[in-house]
């Protein structure tokens, strides 16, 4: 190839790139800011933020905590959903928790210094939002495989086995989930006649068989299932209606207003199912939060 058709070439090229950089990174991406700006359309395309006297107080599309600086629900204010983003509703870490069904056995990681220190698994963390929900909101709290105290109902059973597998003869029963540093009295006396044991850090338990123990809870809980696990980015701003149900209660007593009145709040601000028929109506948390304070300030 002589200089010349290199050349060529090379200018060639060169302007493909500067066509395809005016089109695709200068004149399309304007053209879709320009089409965002048509009224009806700029609201959403700005991230459909909400503004009460001129100030930012969040989106309609990202749910937000309504928690006191201890972490605890602020009474004349609806919960959101849990979130698992970053620390909280971070719109830079959206994320689930990656905890599966099978997360039931939490994982010390506070060592010899710190035995109770431990990575919760998801039934653990489970049943400590459904206790925590239900003492904010006056209900039982309880839901099967969890304890009175807020955590995994969980055994390792140790003992000779099986040729499936299963322990025949237990010799040792561990709450696995209940460290002694926090209990010296599981939440199970005993099972199959062995008494169960609080764990005690640095012991195997997965020796064990795992068995989750149901216990006495109601199959159809009190507290919601949304009002106990996160969704899958951490910011959906929406509750379900049954848990703006469980809340209205607390945030009228706050408000020192009836039931009812808040019911129509929450009424006005819930939507139905997509295109009729697609998932579940819900209940978006900001907005009904924002009217309340509007239409029923806190009352001193």
């Amino acid at each position: 190839m002589n200089l010349s058709n290199l050349i060529r070439q090379h200018w060639a090229a060169l302007r493909a790139l500067l066509v395809l950089t005016v089109i695709l990174g200068i004149a399309y991406p304007v053209f879709i800011w320009l089409v965002a700006q048509i009224p009806g359309l700029d609201e959403k395309a700005d991230g459909s933020l909400v503004e009460v006297d001129g100030k930012l107080v969040g989106s309609s599309l990202i749910g937000q905590s309504f928690t006191d600086t201890n972490g605890n629900a602020i009474p004349q204010y609806f919960q959101s959903r849990p979130s698992a983003a970053g620390a909280g509703y971070d719109t830079l870490a959206t994320s689930a928790s990656n905890l599966g069904p099978e997360s039931i056995v939490d994982t010390p990681v506070g060592g010899a210094d710190n035995p109770a220190e431990v990575k919760q698994s998801l039934l653990t963390l489970v049943c400590e939002r459904s206790a925590a929900v239900g003492r904010t909101e006056g209900v039982d709290g309880a839901r099967p495989f969890c304890t009175g105290g807020g955590v995994g109902a969980v055994l390792s059973v140790i003992g000779p086995r099986d040729a499936r597998g299963n322990v025949v003869k237990p010799t040792r029963v561990i709450s696995v989930n209940e460290p002694c540093a926090t209990t010296r009295t599981p939440f199970l006396d005993s099972y199959e006649g062995v008494r169960v044991e609080c764990a005690r850090p640095g012991e195997d338990y997965d020796i064990g068989q795992i068995v989750p123990i149901r216990g006495s809870a109601p199959a159809d809980p009190a507290v919601p299932a949304d009002a106990v696990t996160a969704s899958g980015s951490g910011l959906d701003p929406h509750i379900s209606i049954a848990y703006a149900d469980l809340q209205i209660a607390r945030v009228a007593k706050a408000r020192r207003v009836t039931p009812g009145q808040v019911r129509e709040i929450v009424d006005a601000h819930t939507d139905g199912r997509f295109l009729g028929f697609f998932g579940e109506p819900t209940v978006n948390v900001l907005q009904v939060n924002l009217d309340l304070d509007q239409k029923y300030p806190e009352k001193s």
